[in-house]
């Protein structure tokens, strides 16, 4: 687990010798209790300032992790040690006593520093996500997953432990927020000049959110059956401050023409239908996830798209995934209490909620073509990264990795046994391996249900989902990391002649990284060995 610690800034308060004591003795009180953790530690320092919500202020970090040794507050911060900007974000989980932050690695100017955490590629956007409202530790970070799993974006996650101005805050989430970068979200960024021919084209990220007049558009078509519900857009990339009149005006009339498509009579039509505008898998992703969790939020906020440029692939795609801790559970609301892991979460238009859902899958769910190809997709998941075992195996991992800080987790917020956050309609257990039960129950039953719903008879074809492994950075000239959705037993690097250059054996993760500061400059293919003799192969450039 990470612990993340934000050093003192003591010697820059000389004018607040009081306030500087005060921190001090606070500091030596937690860390007569904080001994040392096996996971990442995270420390703040905000030099006295409060975190107010929605507007950054300076601050001091580092980031502590001695794989595979312990990590104690008195470590240098060997993963990051320097300025950031922190807030306070999030909207219910920001009332809750467990603060959710975003963060902003910086340089000594205050600009932004883009810069490589724990295993993820390099950017200077973060968020470190609560886990007040998520007594199991892995709603969000395990849909992510899913979602990469099945050949897609979702942020990166890894557990931390936070201090904040020497409080110890418990068990968060380091995890890469949503935006449009090489390493994340990858598709053609914007910029003001970019009006017209194919540079208007994209990319575009856009969502069903919370939103204002200030930072959306209203849809020009109500879900069918709902003629009196306003669907609105807000804009993420390019941000409502920086979209340009001309890229507004492209996106709203991508989106008209779609849903004038989407809700017309020959919507179904293989050439002229929805299909000429949509990336039909990536829809089709987006509902197994969001539905195996039974996650609302998926559908009436939090809710993303995005669009690259035509000239690359023009179509609008469904995702990343987010905000899943009113997920997996049986909450008392609408007909999303029953324990019995029924009822389908893309019917929440029926539960008059706000913000409005638009009406798309609703409307591809009338489709028989498009119900066929979800559920060969479901089935073959099934076999594969989405099975019984595999989940059930993620979250078992997770319990071992983080046993030692659960413990401290909960003694710092004793919410184990007590109906907190997200109301939950059934049985609250009052130990964290009965949380740990109830969430693997719930899966168990949830998926029970689709089956019965999705499950059909698959071919070799259909099952063969190709592993997704991604190498950053890309080109790379001393460390190289492997993120793979699926465990890899070893690795190979041949030249472009050929020739076997390196070999690193008894990998046995998903998730490593090999030393690549030998290899001289040029062309390389990586040749990934997963389990039953299947192999993936990815370009790495050294420079």
């Amino acid at each position: 687990m990470m612990v993340i610690f934000l050093h003192s800034t003591i010697p820059f308060m000389k004018n607040n010798f009081f306030l500087a004591c005060l921190l001090l003795i606070s500091t030596l009180a937690e860390s007569q209790t904080f001994v040392s953790t096996n996971i990442p530690l995270v420390v703040i320092e905000t030099n006295g300032q409060a975190i107010p919500e929605g507007n950054k202020i300076s601050a001091r970090m580092k980031i502590i992790y001695n794989d595979p040794d312990i990590n104690t507050l008195t470590d240098s911060g060997n993963v990051y040690t320097g300025n950031i900007g922190i807030e306070i974000r999030g909207r219910y989980s920001a009332s809750l006593p467990q603060k959710p932050y975003g963060i902003e690695t910086r340089d000594a100017s205050g600009n932004n520093l883009s810069v490589p955490l724990l295993g993820m590629p390099a950017e200077n956007d973060w968020i470190l996500l609560a886990n007040y409202n998520d007594k199991s530790f892995v709603r969000n970070a395990l849909a992510f997953r899913m979602f990469r799993d099945c050949g897609n974006y979702a942020p990166r996650t890894a557990l931390c432990e936070v201090f904040v101005n020497g409080n110890y805050q418990g068990i968060y989430v380091l995890t890469e927020k949503i935006k449009v970068d090489k390493n994340r979200l990858n598709i053609k960024k914007l910029s003001t000049a970019d009006n017209a021919g194919d540079n208007v084209t994209g990319g575009y990220v856009f969502s069903v959110d919370y939103y204002e007049s200030s930072d959306s558009w209203k849809g020009s078509f109500p879900p069918v059956g709902y003629p009196d519900n306003d669907v609105y857009f807000v804009y993420n990339f390019p941000k409502p401050l920086e979209i340009t009149a001309a890229q507004k005006t492209y996106i709203k009339d991508f989106v008209y023409k779609f849903e004038q498509v989407l809700y017309g009579s020959n919507y179904k039509d293989p050439v002229t239908g929805y299909r000429a505008y949509i990336n039909v898998t990536s829809f089709i992703d987006y509902f197994i996830v969001n539905e195996i969790a039974r996650n609302v939020d998926g559908y009436k906020k939090s809710c993303f798209y995005y669009k690259n440029r035509n000239s690359v692939n023009g179509l609008l795609n469904a995702g990343p995934v987010w905000d899943f801790d009113w997920a997996w559970k049986n909450i008392p609301e609408c007909y999303f209490g029953v324990t019995n892991g029924s009822g389908w979460a893309y019917k929440v238009l029926q539960c008059n909620v706000w913000p409005t859902p638009t009406g798309w899958m609703p409307r591809l769910m009338a489709d028989p073509q498009f119900v066929s190809e979800l559920k060969k997709r479901y089935s073959a998941l099934r076999l594969t990264t989405l099975s019984n075992e595999y989940l059930l195996h993620y979250i078992d991992s997770v319990n071992v990795t983080i046993a030692e800080a659960q413990v401290r987790h909960f003694k710092k917020w004793t919410i184990l046994g007590q109906n907190v956050g997200a109301p939950e309609s059934d049985y609250i257990p009052p130990t964290f391996a009965g949380e740990t039960n109830k969430f693997k129950t719930w899966i168990t039953t949830r998926i029970l249900w689709l089956d019965a719903q999705l499950l059909v008879p698959v071919t070799a074809v259909d099952v063969e989902v190709k592993p997704v492994c991604r190498l950053f950075p890309n080109p790379a000239s001393d460390i190289l990391t492997i993120d793979a959705g699926i465990r890899i037993e070893s690795v190979d690097v041949y030249n472009y002649a050929g020739i076997l250059v390196q070999s690193e054996s008894g990998i046995d993760k998903a998730h490593f990284q090999v030393d690549v500061s030998d290899l001289k400059p040029g062309i390389y293919i990586v040749k990934m060995n997963l389990p039953e003799g299947r192999t993936v192969s990815q370009k790495l450039i050294i420079q």
